[in-house]
């Protein structure tokens, strides 16, 4: 039951030849750990039904910095899913469920109470990059000028890759006064903060949706290993089509 499908900028599934560079991810869910997935719970598809007035659509670190070639942290192919993005936040508004614009932020605070990440991970010139890039503020912090945004809409900072970290943001006491109990994951980096928020969000009892070609990262194997991973423990692994289809229904 091997999964070897490529996902168009609509959502649809094709197959055939290779992503070329800067393309949407190839998805591939492995055989093995779709049996493994199966003699668990018996299916593959978690959750066939949502409330939608219960459900957040979070866009995780889609900005400017992630998007500018060159960019000391780009991630190019992020720009491919734009379209899904906003497909996705029109569905959710039209249906009554929320959209949260995540933004990778750094302060002067987390750049002390993370210093390990900041001191430990990156070149002195690269962490500087990252500083002038990424402070709340500066241009890269901004969203992508192609992410569709209403006023409707929650706009969020997190500290942290995973959003519902401590130390990274208030978004879990925010979801939870509104009764949120359902959360569609979108963004990139796929591997990064949309998986460390996705693996978060399930262990404080979020039914997680995880978009595969709603999501990007450098490489289709970083991608699938991230799909791969979800689809076992942490999520619902879905494309575009079928999580609007969940929001019509």
């Amino acid at each position: 039951m091997e999964c070897d499908r490529k996902t168009s900028g609509r959502g649809e599934w094709t197959s055939g030849t290779a992503p070329q560079e800067h393309d949407v991810h190839k998805v591939k869910l492995e055989d093995d750990i779709v049996q493994i997935a199966l003699q668990r719970r018996g299916r593959l598809r978690l959750f066939e039904a949502i409330d939608p007035k219960r459900a957040a659509h979070l866009v995780i670190d889609m900005q400017a910095g992630f998007m500018t070639p060159g960019a000391p942290a780009e991630i190019a192919p992020a720009v491919e899913i734009i379209p899904n993005i906003n497909r996705i936040s029109a569905a959710c508004r039209q249906a009554g469920a929320l959209n949260v614009f995540v933004q990778n932020s750094i302060s002067e605070e987390s750049k002390q109470s993370w210093s390990n990440w900041f001191g430990s991970f990156w070149t002195t010139d690269k962490r500087e990059g990252m500083y002038s890039t990424f402070m709340v503020g500066q241009p890269g912090h901004a969203l992508h000028p192609d992410i569709l945004v209403e006023a409707s809409d929650m706009r969020i900072n997190k500290f942290r890759f995973g959003t519902f970290v401590e130390g990274s943001s208030d978004l879990h006491e925010r979801l939870r006064s509104r009764g949120v109990d359902t959360v569609i994951i979108t963004g990139c980096a796929t591997n990064i903060c949309c998986e460390s928020t996705a693996r978060d969000a399930m262990m404080l009892n979020y039914k997680v949706l995880f978009v595969s070609d709603g999501t990007a990262t450098h490489t289709d194997f970083e991608h699938n290993n991230t799909l791969n991973n979800m689809m076992l423990t942490f999520a619902d692994v879905l494309t575009t089509d079928d999580v609007i289809a969940l929001l019509g229904a």
